[in-house]
């Protein structure tokens, strides 16, 4: 039946990566499928709810630290569904003017973000139909040039979507990022390991590969490149909770947070 050019179909019988994420944060964007799949990997390694927690506040701690330093643009890629405390809730929060571009390839993504996040902030604030996979899609998309000037410095956020790429050497992906970034602007990137936890690790992998997510993980030295010649702040690329944390926040089990995150500046 054909339901119209302006329909989506959400596939809500299929699980969804954002949507299993989503349903880790305790958020309500989500449907039996996604919670299926998201149970089992769970089940497998239930500390997957602690990871995704403590990776959403590695990316709330970086923006803090980035728009402090200065930084009043930020293209947001692989956004996945909007919850608490977003890039833009955060920098307005610091900078009322910052200006959030939030990018995604996924219909789903962009149906429940433009709802969720229309009206919100005090800057501009927009969600882009794109693909991590096309980069320079991404930097030459008329309303990506629109929001955001690549002659000044920028914030670019790749937190926990590299993972979803596992045919295509994300160096590729990520160069034309850092070649395009003005000097003093920032890359903050996160990613799943399989450093520690290894057989938990896979299992949770082969749960997504079987929700038709296929996912990859990576080792440190393999994140750790994607930074290229950019200069590491300190203190450099961490799992997620040691990544300048909160004064008195403490991580119960750090061999249980099977992800890297880190920020880095573009030298002048």
């Amino acid at each position: 039946m054909n339901e119209g050019p302006g329909h989506v179909d959400l596939k809500v019988h299929l699980a969804h990566p954002a949507r299993m994420y989503d349903y880790y944060l305790g958020g309500k964007d989500n449907f039996a499928a996604d919670r299926e799949a998201a149970e089992k990997a769970l089940a497998a390694a239930p500390e997957i709810r602690a990871i995704a927690r403590e990776n959403r506040a590695f990316m709330q701690r970086a923006v803090t630290h980035i728009v402090s330093a200065g930084i009043r643009q930020f293209l947001d890629i692989g956004t996945g569904l909007p919850t608490g405390r977003n890039v833009h809730e955060v920098a307005q929060d610091y900078a009322p003017d910052a200006r959030v571009a939030y990018v995604d390839n996924d219909r789903i993504v962009q149906v429940h973000a433009r709802a969720l996040l229309s009206g919100q902030g005090r800057g501009e604030t927009r969600v882009i139909a794109a693909d991590i996979r096309e980069p320079d899609v991404i930097l030459n998309h008329p309303d990506v040039r629109e929001m955001i000037d690549f002659t000044a410095p920028v914030a670019i956020m790749l937190v926990s979507v590299l993972q979803f790429v596992p045919d295509r050497d994300p160096e590729e992906l990520v160069a034309p990022l850092r070649e395009a970034m003005a000097p003093g602007s920032y890359l903050v990137l996160s990613h799943p390991t399989h450093d520690f936890r290894r057989e938990q690790v896979h299992q949770v992998v082969d749960t997504y590969n079987k929700a038709k997510a296929p996912a990859i993980t990576r080792t440190r030295p393999e994140i750790e490149r994607l930074f290229g010649d950019l200069e590491m702040i300190e203190p450099g690329l961490v799992q997620v909770p040691l990544w300048r944390p909160e004064p008195g926040s403490v991580c119960k089990d750090l061999g249980l947070i099977w992800m890297y995150g880190g920020v880095a500046r573009k030298p002048a």
